[in-house]
C-alpha cells in the first residue's frame, strides 16, 4: 500500500509567521526594561519575556493546530509529542543573554516538523526587524524577498561565526578557516546569517537543542545550504531526547571541508 502524501503545510506557514511576528513584538515591549530573570541550573538565564513569548506562541499555535505536538525551551515536556506526526518546536527567546543585554543578537525562533524532518521555520530578530522564513520546497526568505547563497567560500577565505575558544588549533586538523571570525549569542540568528550571504558559516562544537536550530536549518537549506551535526551527519527532529551534537552550517562544500578538518577530541562552548 503507497505511503499517504505529505499534507501541504501552506496554512500552517501563515500561521507560524504571524504567531511569531506577534510573539516578537511582545518581547520588545520587555527590551530594556530590567525584565525579571532567573537561572535554570546548567541552562542559563531565562526572563519573563520567555515566557510571556511561550505562552502566546502556544496558544496561537496549538489553539487551532491541538493534535501537533508541542516542543518547547520554555515548557515542560509532553511525551505524547513523539506521538505526532506533526510538531511545534519552538524558542521564544534565542539568545536570552543578548536580550537581557539588550544587545540585538537575539530571536524568535519557531518550526514545524514532520515525521522528524523540519518543513515550515520563522526566525524573527525584533531588534533589527529580519524575518527569516522557508517552508519546504518553496524557498527562503528575509522579509519577503528571497535568498539564495551561490557563493562557496573557500576553507582558506572562509569566514565563520563561532566562538573564540572553537578557533583553537587544537579543534582542527590543520588549523580553523581562514578568514574572519565573529560571534552573535542566537544559533538561530548565527545560521540564518549565513543563509543571508553575510557569513560563510557558523560552527558549534558543544551540544545544543532542537529548538535552537530547527527553524534556521530550513532557511539555509532552502537557501542553498546545508546543516549537519559536527561530525557531519544529519539531524533528526522530535526525538526522545531532542539534542544535537554541535553544527556545521554552510554551503555544502565548505560544510564538508570545515567537518573534515574538526578534531573533535573536545567540546567547546557554543
Amino acid at each position: 500500500m503507497p505511503e499517504p502524501e505529505t499534507p501541504n503545510f501552506a496554512a500552517d506557514f501563515a500561521l507560524l509567521q504571524d504567531a511569531v511576528a506577534d510573539a516578537g513584538a511582545l518581547v520588545m515591549g520587555y527590551l530594556g526594561k530590567d525584565p525579571q530573570k532567573w537561572d535554570k541550573p546548567g541552562e542559563g538565564p531565562v526572563t519573563e519575556a520567555d515566557y510571556a513569548a511561550d505562552k502566546l506562541l502556544h496558544e496561537r499555535l496549538i489553539g487551532p493546530r491541538s493534535g501537533y505536538g508541542w516542543l518547547s525551551e520554555e515548557s515542560a515536556d509532553d511525551p505524547s509529542r513523539l506521538e505526532r506526526d506533526a510538531v511545534w518546536i519552538v524558542d521564544p527567546i534565542d539568545g536570552t543573554r543578548a536580550f537581557i543585554d539588550a544587545k540585538p543578537e537575539f530571536a524568535v525562533s519557531a518550526a514545524l516538523a514532520w515525521r522528524g524532518a523540519i518543513v515550515a521555520g520563522v526566525v524573527f530578530n525584533p531588534a533589527t526587524d529580519e524575518t527569516f522564513a522557508a517552508i519546504k520546497g518553496g524557498g527562503a526568505t528575509l522579509n519577503g524577498q528571497p535568498l539564495r547563497v551561490d557563493r562557496c567560500a573557500a576553507f582558506g577565505d572562509a569566514t565563520v561565526l563561532t566562538r573564540k575558544s572553537v578557533w583553537k588549533d587544537e579543534n582542527w586538523n590543520s588549523g580553523p578557516p581562514g578568514g574572519k571570525r565573529g560571534y552573535v549569542n542566537s544559533i538561530a540568528y548565527r545560521v540564518s546569517l549565513v543563509a543571508a550571504g553575510r557569513w560563510d558559516a557558523a560552527v558549534v562544537l558543544n551540544g545544543l537543542s532542537e529548538w535552537d536550530l530547527a527553524a534556521a536549518q530550513l532557511v539555509l537549506e532552502e537557501a542553498g545550504g546545508v546543516v549537519t551535526d559536527r561530525a557531519g551527519g544529519a539531524i533528526a527532529y522530535n526525538k526522545a531526547r531532542p539534542g544535537v551534537s554541535g553544527l556545521i552550517a554552510a554551503m555544502p562544500a565548505l560544510g564538508d571541508r570545515i567537518a573534515a578538518n574538526l578534531t573533535l577530541n573536545n567540546a567547546s562552548a557554543s
